[in-house]
């Protein structure tokens, strides 16, 4: 992992006492609360690796339900967070897993209400950095450090040129972009991260699209 500045070593201003397994978790939870586009009422969250065997001496417990719980990385609540989501009626659950993955800093986030749940796998690779790796089984490189909309759309042709088109119409430049899928013809997933954060009005011109089935904004 190669860091782009002197900043992401020493770390994001945070509750302490790890930059990986308290910021980093923090920043995960946050971004996955952000993706559901609400709060859960449920969350069950599998650890791996060395969050797995530390989650609670390093706080990484606090620091991901305070994320869930919209709180940023230098909140002074989350050291409280698993009392304050008990008391909003969040029913959360820990599973320490054995299985071994490509990171030793990996989490599964599933989170649900009465209509929706969501799927969020991230990774903590320090300094505060964090990388969502999967999304609803969907493979992807989220950093969540940039203004980002995700496309859930048909497997159909000229898909990306439309959602592309609509957003050089408003002058709205990509960062990074990928594009996965299941299957050919299925659903698909777009992930663009673009350099300011993405008006209503364009959310609006691309939910028009016909095969587009769901919208998630991410905000700055």
């Amino acid at each position: 992992m190669k860091y782009r500045s002197a900043f992401e070593i020493i770390g994001p201003v945070m509750i302490g006492p790890s930059s990986s397994h308290t910021a980093g978790a923090a920043r995960i939870g946050r971004v996955a609360r952000t993706l559901f586009g609400k709060q859960p009422k449920r969350a069950i969250i599998s650890l791996y690796g060395s969050f797995a065997k530390t989650y609670k001496g390093h706080g990484t417990d606090c620091a991901l339900v305070g994320g869930l719980l919209d709180f940023d990385t230098f909140d002074e609540r989350i050291p409280s967070a698993l009392e304050l989501a008990e008391n909003a009626g969040i029913q959360v659950v820990f599973l320490p897993e054995n299985a071994v993955t490509e990171h030793p800093n990996t989490v599964k986030i599933n989170l649900y209400d009465e209509e929706d749940e969501l799927e969020v796998v991230g990774i903590s690779i320090g300094g505060g950095t964090i990388e969502i790796t999967e999304l609803n089984s969907f493979k992807l490189k989220l950093s969540g450090e940039h203004p980002a909309i995700l496309v859930v759309h048909n497997d159909r042709y000229g898909m990306i040129s439309s959602v592309t088109s609509i957003l050089t119409d408003y002058e709205i430049n990509i960062g990074h972009m990928e594009v996965s899928r299941k299957e050919k013809g299925d659903i698909a997933l777009m992930v663009i991260e673009t350099d300011q954060n993405i008006s209503d009005t364009v959310i609006c011109e691309l939910k028009k699209l016909s095969d587009v089935t769901q919208i998630i904004r991410m905000i700055e």
